[in-house]
């Protein structure tokens, strides 16, 4: 699994991931970071059930995604600029 683009909104996070095979379950990788991640930080919080999965088919489509989730802090209010939300990795790909 690789992790091309990552972004951390105030409330969720996104992430532009590519299976290593393509038959992969996405929800399987999705799973696995939720507990990297509250293993990682000893979390004693749960996470929200389930995940919004979108399978994409084509580089212009990967890239209208990373665009949408890059604007995200835009739409809503927390920066002015994409460049200014202080949370991204992976945004010099772009």
């Amino acid at each position: 699994m690789e992790c091309d683009r990552r972004h951390r909104d105030a409330d969720h996070v996104h992430l532009l991931i590519a299976p290593s095979e393509r038959e992969a379950a996405v929800g399987n990788a999705s799973a696995a970071i939720k507990r990297f991640i509250r293993q990682d930080l000893k979390a004693t919080w749960q996470w929200q059930p389930g995940c919004f999965n979108r399978l994409l088919r084509s580089d212009e489509s990967a890239e209208q995604k990373w665009q949408y989730m890059r604007e995200n802090p835009v739409r809503a209010g927390l920066v002015h600029e994409w460049s200014d939300w202080p949370y991204r990795i992976g945004f010099e790909l772009a």
